[in-house]
């Protein structure tokens, strides 16, 4: 797929999302805990697409890449018991800060992606800057 059509459908799914988010606010509980098994599947459906597709290029992406991809899986892994742990309890206190403590942590997922998206720009030019001057070497004359 094609840098564009990436950026594309990350922008695509960056509306999805903050639609999702708006419309959550109005649904019913039952509904929001469906969206939220659902979302979650797919988070890990994509996660496993990504380690797939990490393991699959390993030779041709930057170990840190690797790297990164492995550590991201496994923060997210505990994180979601950390989630699971917490909405298991009863105590309204609990609850409370419970549900201030997921506000931080999806504003704080937020700021991440956005530094992802930061960090796609930078990789996306310096793709394309690296494509540039492989170009120029190639037309330059054999010396």
């Amino acid at each position: 797929m094609a840098l564009s059509d990436q950026l594309t459908q990350l922008a695509a799914r960056a509306k999805e999302l903050e639609d999702r988010a708006a419309a959550a606010k109005t649904k019913k509980k039952a509904d929001l805990e469906q969206d939220v098994k659902d979302a979650r599947n797919s988070a890990q459906a994509q996660a496993d697409s990504l380690h797939k597709h990490a393991q699959d290029n390993k030779d041709k992406l930057s170990a840190w890449w690797d790297k990164l991809e492995r550590e991201w899986n496994q923060q997210m892994e505990s994180i979601r018991k950390a989630f699971d742990k917490d909405r298991a309890k009863h105590d309204l206190k609990k609850a409370q800060r419970a549900a201030e403590s997921a506000d931080e942590d999806a504003s704080f997922a937020i700021d991440y992606a956005y530094a992802a998206i930061e960090e796609a720009e930078y990789a996306v030019l310096d793709a394309e800057l690296a494509h540039m001057e492989a170009d120029e070497l190639a037309a330059a004359p054999a010396s």
